[in-house]
């Protein structure tokens, strides 16, 4: 039987709502030997734009073509371009999809809920029933179907029940937790009455509202009620229970994920599937509460996760300290492969941009709005204990290593620094993403990792171009006087100790200036280069030579013997001819050069040798001047007396 590979859309794998929606997936999936791949994002978590566009990275990454079909959390999106970018490519590949919670796409089927009929019923029993007339509301974000149809809710129920909408006490959020304690102090900061109830567009939200309400003093629901929406486990079991809407979470995603297959499979299936939900009254309102489940069960969950987030906890600890520790791609791969064993899954494959190490610029070009480069390379691949490595992906292939059974379960990551695409990475059959609180936090600290290793390949770069240039002279190539010194000193020191005989030639052009001045300094320092070639020429492999000066240079050479001198001016000068006649230039490369052979005594200083060779040129360069100025008068014809 053919294995079929689905796609699933989703942000925020930390939330109660996504997690049971997935494991209904999950266990339709491994039932009937799918492959289900998650490309996951954690958006509006730090409040970044820039942030949350590279957490968005990871959709482009997604090659739908590769799937048969596509799961569409599109409930969980609060950013319409993105989210509207996602439709456009599934339905430019033609693969069916089905998503949740929404209506708004025609050629989508869909799975869903009334959530405004459920809402405002919830709503209609908080003022009819326990008289509340001034209520605050925390939606979710309006692009989002699910947050529009609940906010809608509340205004048909306020318009009905004859009460006054007021602005003010509208709080728009997220469907984050962390936006009920944004609303409480929105709230605290209003100056307005406290409100008969709030309500929240989800449980996540009214939590966190209910404990930051609790810290200013209030209690729920003696001084106001409060409300959620979901029926998570965490609502249904906190203290008080939270009046909420019971929805079929784990359902809703074994029926999509049924669905779908289905539908790949040539039967016919409804373009719309709704499923039933209930508001649940309970302590959180003032009503009687009941619906906590089994209190052995409960105990038993919360000493579980308290247990995974402890262990968690000690092995982010782990990783962060060896991550700080780490200054090579190499030694950071070592430390993340010590810790992959902990997250409990069967393969990690960690994948880089093949261009992820280049230096980024504000001068560069736009960055390409795909995040990801045309290849990909995947340092890191964990599988069952057994670690490798592939050097090189299309990043359409999405994964390093083909899949090549059914009923597993992967989860794509993305890695990146603020909105610059990283890479990503594969957890495959391992459930850390959805079950730990801390899965965006390893995410963040490998994310950070990788960029420090960029940071500090090219800041070492920058350090050895720095040296280099502090020991190169950038025109000819060669040591300038600090490498001369640098490299040359020990050397020196060496051969006195051993009495070894030395050579140093000093070297100085003739005519610079007038090259200068009839052909441009440019035509002046090529024939600087030309010297140069010539002077590393005579230097050899074994001498070590610099331009110590504008045009100035010198060699230095151990060994050497009493013709050393005669020998290295035969072979200059030879170089010059043949130089001279192979450029044919309206000018003559010419230059002097003066040797001290030596055997170094204690007394003897690197610099004094260079001060004697430098006399000794001198010397040699003004007896080529005498020599010239009487060729000159000779030719002159002698005067008529």
């Amino acid at each position: 039987m053919r294995i079929r590979n689905i796609a699933v859309i989703v942000i925020g794998l930390d939330e109660e709502y996504q997690y049971n929606v997935i494991r209904g997936i999950n266990q339709y999936a491994r039932e009937h030997m799918v492959n289900i791949s998650y490309f996951a994002a954690f958006g509006g978590v730090v409040e970044s734009r820039k942030f949350d566009l590279g957490e968005f990275s990871i959709f482009n990454l997604t090659n739908f073509s590769y799937f048969d079909g596509a799961l569409l959390m599109l409930n969980t999106f609060s950013d319409p371009e993105i989210k509207a970018r996602i439709v456009e490519r599934v339905r430019a590949s033609g693969i069916p999809a089905v998503a949740f919670e929404t209506k708004d796409y025609p050629d989508f089927y869909d799975i869903s809920i009334d959530n405004f009929k459920v809402m405002k019923m919830l709503i209609n029993h908080v003022i009819q029933q326990h008289g509340a007339k001034v209520l605050n509301f925390v939606s979710g974000p309006l692009s989002n179907p699910e947050g529009k149809m609940r906010y809608d809710a509340f205004c048909a129920a306020m318009e009905e029940n004859g009460l006054e909408i007021d602005e003010r006490r509208i709080f728009r959020g997220s469907f984050r937790g962390y936006d009920g304690k944004l609303a409480a102090d929105a709230f605290a900061d209003s100056g307005l009455p406290l409100p008969d109830a709030f309500i929240c567009s989800n449980d996540s939200m009214a939590l966190n509202l209910i404990t930051s309400l609790e810290r200013m003093g209030y209690h729920v629901p003696d001084d106001v009620i409060v409300t959620g929406f979901d029926h998570t486990f965490s609502a249904r079991n906190a203290c008080p229970a939270l009046t909420t809407v019971k929805r079929p979470l784990f359902l809703s995603g074994y029926q999509a994920c049924e669905k779908l297959c289905r539908l790949l499979n040539g039967e016919n299936q409804p373009r719309s599937t709704e499923l039933d939900a209930a508001p649940v009254y309970t302590e959180s309102c003032g009503c009687p509460g009941d619906a906590t489940d089994d209190l052995r069960e409960y105990k038993k969950r919360i000493s579980r996760r308290l247990e995974i987030t402890n262990s968690n906890i000690l092995m982010l600890n782990r990783l962060t300290a060896g991550l700080a520790e780490a200054e090579t791609t190499a030694e950071d791969m070592d430390v993340i492969e010590k810790v992959i064993r902990d997250i409990d899954c069967e393969k990690f494959c960690l994948c880089l941009t093949a261009n992820w190490q280049e230096a980024f610029s504000p001068k560069m070009p736009p960055r390409d709005p795909h995040g990801y480069s045309e290849y990909m390379t995947a340092p890191l691949i964990w599988d069952k204990g057994a670690r490798r490595s592939v050097a090189i992906f299309k990043s359409s292939e999405m994964f390093p290593e083909s899949p090549r059974s059914g009923g597993n379960i992967y989860y794509f990551l993305p890695l990146h620094f603020g909105d610059r695409c990283l890479g990503y990475y594969i957890v495959t059959n391992g459930d850390f993403p959805i079950y730990s609180l801390l899965c965006h936090t390893l995410t963040m600290n490998i994310s950070n990792s990788i960029e420090n290793i960029r940071k500090l390949f090219h800041l070492n770069r920058a350090m050895e171009e720095l040296n280099r240039l502090y020991v190169i002279d950038p025109l000819c190539e060669i040591y300038n006087r600090n490498g001369f010194i640098n490299l040359t000193d020990e050397m020196f020191r060496d051969c006195i100790t051993r009495k070894e005989c030395v050579i140093l030639s000093f070297v100085d052009m003739d005519g610079l200036k007038f090259i200068n001045d009839n052909f441009g300094h440019n035509e002046g320092d090529f024939a600087i280069r030309q010297l140069a070639e010539i002077v590393k020429t005579c230097a050899g492999t074994h001498g070590i030579c610099a331009r110590i000066g504008g045009d100035e240079f010198i060699i230095f050479a151990r060994g050497a013997n009493e013709n050393a001198a005669e020998s290295l001016a035969k072979k200059f000068n030879e170089a010059l001819t043949m130089c001279n006649a192979r450029l044919q230039k309206p000018y003559q490369l010419s230059a002097s050069i003066g040797s001290i052979v030596t055997v170094p005594s204690q007394d003897d200083t690197l610099y004094g040798m260079i001060r004697q060779a430098d006399d000794k040129m001198y010397e040699i360069k003004k007896r080529k001047k005498n020599t010239r100025k009487s060729e000159r008068l000779s030719a002159d014809p002698k005067p008529v007396i």
